[in-house]
């Protein structure tokens, strides 16, 4: 298993910036790709970005393309959500997830593991 817990998330007004962080322990020479989902009230969770832990590859939503930056620090087993250019609609529960599978993918069900998520709140 690998354990997740995020950190960043709070309160910034519309057009500001916001860093996620997602600090991995456990069996994590198991994880090949990791990737930033959230969820907002009364919606289904949504695929925000995905990266690959060893290469570095990285894909995100349309809705978000431009704006927000996935990285990770395979050092301090950590992974970054680099959130610029805030819109009231990306207030949402944040979560990071793990997976042992090499591709890279915005499907939900294909992470073995998530976080508790950490709630973004934009003021407009």
């Amino acid at each position: 298993q690998v354990q997740l817990v995020e950190s960043g998330g709070g309160l910034v007004q519309a057009g500001g910036p916001l860093r996620l962080s997602c600090a991995a322990s456990g069996r994590t020479f198991s994880t090949r790709s990791m990737g930033w989902f959230r969820q907002a009230p009364g919606k289904e969770r949504e695929f925000v970005a995905a990266i690959s832990w060893i290469g570095g590859t990285s894909t995100y939503a349309d809705s978000v393309k431009g704006r927000f930056t996935i990285s990770r620090d395979t050092a301090k087993n950590t992974l970054y959500l680099q959130m610029n250019s805030l819109k009231p609609e990306d207030t949402a529960v944040y979560y990071c997830a793990a997976r042992a599978g090499v591709p890279l993918t915005t499907h939900v069900g294909s992470y073995d593991n998530w976080g508790q998520g950490t709630q973004v709140t934009v003021s407009s």
